[in-house]
């Protein structure tokens, strides 16, 4: 019988700073896209947004194991899964842009989007700031693998903005 560890994680006051700063940014996401689920008037906004907020209990869960001394451990299937959803989301809602463009859509539904949209436009570079910052490069691994994830949550609700004509880019 053999027995693991969990490989203990030594932080430096700068990193500490910088986890503890994007544990309130994950704070605040989840805190938003729970409270916009129960705004949102879209059903398919709604199920975007619950996802979106367990996604990102995910990642404070991940940070405060950090924050705690102990590595996270990550299977290699976290990140093709994540991969896969959004892959999925984008194509399928490719396949139904001309017909839903041009409709009518919820100007609180659009609101909300737009709000998250920044949120993880804002998320996403600080966590591109703290990569930068870590020595253990397993930490930046880790770090950089919530940042692709906050990436694709962007890229979700930009797919769920363009599919209903609430965002035309130029």
């Amino acid at each position: 019988m053999t027995v693991q560890f969990a490989q203990k994680v030594q932080l430096t006051q700068k990193e500490r700073m910088l986890l503890e700063d994007q544990k309130s940014h994950e704070e605040v996401c989840i805190k938003q896209y729970r409270d916009y689920a129960s705004r949102a008037k879209d059903p398919q906004l709604k199920q975007l947004f619950n996802d979106y907020a367990a996604k990102e209990q995910e990642h404070l869960n991940t940070i405060n194991q950090l924050l705690n001394g102990q590595m996270p451990q990550m299977s290699s299937s976290q990140g093709q899964q994540g991969n896969q959803n959004s892959q999925g989301m984008s194509m399928g809602q490719n396949n139904n842009q001309s017909a839903s463009q041009g409709q009518n859509y919820n100007q609180e539904d659009a609101l909300l989007c737009q709000h998250m949209l920044m949120t993880e436009k804002y998320v996403s570079g600080t966590y591109d700031t703290a990569i930068f910052e870590f020595q253990c490069p397993n930490i930046r691994q880790i770090l950089n693998h919530i940042q692709k994830e906050e990436q694709e949550h962007g890229q979700g609700i930009f797919d769920y903005m363009y599919q209903h004509g609430m965002y035309t880019p130029q």
